[in-house]
Parts: C-alpha cells; structure tokens; sequence
C-alpha cells in the first residue's frame, strides 16, 4: 500500500529539484570584478572621445557628454572637458564620431597626453509616448582603455529608465495626465537627467564601479 504514495513522492521531488538547483544557483554571489589591470595602471587623467551613437536621436552623444565628466571627477580623476575635446578633434578633420573612435592610442597620447580613454557606446536613448503613459530610456557601455599598452581597464553598462502612467483618477484621469506629460515632455527632456542617474549608478557601483583615483578627497 505503501508503494503508491513513496513513487508520488519520487516524482515530486523529481519535479521541485530543478526549481531548487535553480534558486540556490540564484542565491550564489557572482566573482568579484577584475581590477587588476586598472591596479596596475594607475590613470590619473581620462578622456572622454564622443559616443558612438547607435540610436535615432542625432543630439544623444553631446546630451550623453554633458553628464560624464562629474562623476568621473568626484572619483578622482582628471577629466580632459569633453567639449574642447570635441572642438579640437573636429578642427582637425575628424568631424564624425566614428572617426574620433578610430584615433590609434599613441596618437592620443603624444597629441592629448591622457592616461586613458573613455569609448562610450550608446544604444537606447529617448522619451516614448503610449496611450496612457510614458517612458524615458537611457542606455549605454563604457569601456576604459589604457592609452600605452590598449588593455581595458574597466569597462560598465549604463541603464535607466523612468515610467509614468495612471496616477490615479481612473482611465479618464490617466488619459489627461498622459496629454499633460506628452506636453511637458515636449518641453522637459527627460533623458539628460536620466542620463546623469544612469552614470552615478555605474561608476559608483559598489560590485563593479570604477576605483577612486588619485585625487578624490580624502574624508576627515
């Protein structure tokens, strides 16, 4: 008699065994990141080269730059100010991000003289708008090279994203609302601030951030 309910068992725990393996995995702490090649090289002075841009917002790459160099600051690093960065490439025939990407390293060093290279790649950037709501979405890598040998030294994605929608008053209340937020949002672009959130967020990452540097304040 027995038989029957030990086998009902059996295949209970047959079934519940992969879910199991599946949260314990879960559970599991991912290996702490590489920072040995950021260790051993040392930068003291970054430049940011403008982002390849990957989206259908021409202006993305500048409103991305306007919002990269405090935190990198507040880290400790000695930041090249991206827009004369900018200028100073374009004046000298490399009008398109793709070709400022393109610059071999020793020229960026014997010409700029930076430590290391910031590439930044951004692949979602803009404000969408439904019937009832909206979303603002930043997303992008970063990928810091050291400028004499070229090995990465550290390297993040950045994501953010804000949502609104029915804020309470039922369909109706959400219909209006949505037809103020597409005004404002005309007005109030949402994705340079998003962007400041998303760069705070990743290098100050407490898993995976980038190191302070030589000059962040020590504090009392």
């Amino acid at each position: 008699m027995n038989k029957p309910i030990n086998m009902t068992l059996s295949k209970k725990v047959i079934f519940l065994l992969p879910i199991l393996v599946s949260i314990l995995s879960g559970c599991v702490s991912q290996p702490p990141y590489d920072y040995s090649a950021l260790i051993q090289s040392k930068p003291r002075s970054i430049v940011v080269i403008p982002p390849m841009n990957n989206t259908v917002e021409v202006n993305a790459q500048y409103k991305f730059l306007s919002t990269i160099s405090k935190p990198l600051a507040d880290k400790g690093y000695y930041v090249f100010p991206v827009s004369v960065i900018d200028h100073f490439l374009k004046e000298n025939g490399l009008p398109t991000p793709a070709e400022m990407n393109s610059i071999p390293l020793d020229k960026i060093g014997e010409i700029i003289g930076a430590d290391a290279v910031l590439y930044v790649s951004i692949d979602q950037w803009g404000q969408k708008f439904q019937l009832i709501s909206s979303k603002a979405i930043v997303g992008a890598k970063l990928r810091l090279v050291d400028v004499k040998t070229g090995a990465q030294l550290w390297d993040a994605k950045v994501y953010a994203e804000k949502a609104s929608g029915d804020g309470g008053g039922g369909i109706m209340g959400a219909l209006v609302a949505a037809v103020v937020e597409q005004v404002s949002g005309s007005i109030k672009d949402q994705t340079v601030g998003l962007s400041r959130t998303a760069n705070n967020m990743a290098i100050n990452s407490h898993r995976r951030g980038l190191l302070d540097g030589p000059y962040r304040p020590v504090s009392p």
